[in-house]
C-alpha cells in the first residue's frame, strides 16, 4: 500500500517510514460511476485519496441544477477541509467514472499530530500548499470570467 500512498500528491515529501504509519490508518473504498462520495452540508469526517478514476466536485445552483467546479483525477485528494475545521462539507463529491479511494478520518489525522509532531507538521504543510494551489487557481478562474463578463 506503501507503493499507492506514492501516488498521492499530497504525500510526496513524505519517507517511506511515515507513510507506513500512514497505511496504518487509512482504509480502502471503492464508488461506481455515478455515486455519491458525500453532499453539500454533510458532517465531513474524513479526506479522500484517488488512486483509480475521477471524482467530480460539484455544487447545486438554484435554478441552474449541478454545476461542476473540478474533475480530480488519480493521484488527487480532496475533502481535506473536513480533518481542519468543524464546517459541513462546502460542496458534492461524485464519481465520475468508477473510483478507487483511500480515506483518511480526522481522528486518525489528530492522533497523528498527538503522537508525531513532525509527520503532523508535514501534513500542515501539504495541505497549506494545496490551498494556496486551488486560491490561485481560483483567482485565475475568476479574472477570466470578470473578463468575460465585461468587469464591475
Amino acid at each position: 500500500m506503501i507503493i499507492l500512498l506514492k501516488k498521492i500528491n499530497l504525500f510526496e515529501n513524505f519517507t517511506d517510514s511515515e507513510l507506513e504509519k500512514i497505511r496504518q490508518v487509512c482504509d480502502g473504498i471503492y464508488f461506481k460511476t455515478g455515486e455519491v462520495i458525500f453532499k453539500e452540508g454533510d458532517v465531513g469526517d474524513k479526506c479522500y485519496m484517488i488512486l483509480k478514476g475521477e471524482v467530480r466536485i460539484s455544487k447545486h445552483v438554484p435554478n441552474i441544477g449541478e454545476e461542476a467546479l473540478t474533475v480530480m483525477k488519480e493521484g488527487e485528494y480532496f475533502g481535506e477541509m473536513a480533518l481542519i475545521d468543524n464546517y459541513p462539507r462546502s460542496a458534492h463529491a461524485i464519481a465520475n467514472t468508477d473510483a478507487s479511494l483511500i480515506t483518511l478520518k480526522k481522528e486518525d489525522l489528530q492522533n497523528i499530530f498527538i503522537t508525531d509532531r513532525e509527520l503532523g507538521f508535514k501534513f500542515l504543510w501539504a495541505f497549506t500548499k494545496t490551498l494556496s494551489r486551488r486560491l490561485r487557481d481560483m483567482n485565475d478562474k475568476m479574472t477570466t470570467f470578470l473578463a468575460m463578463a465585461g468587469g464591475f
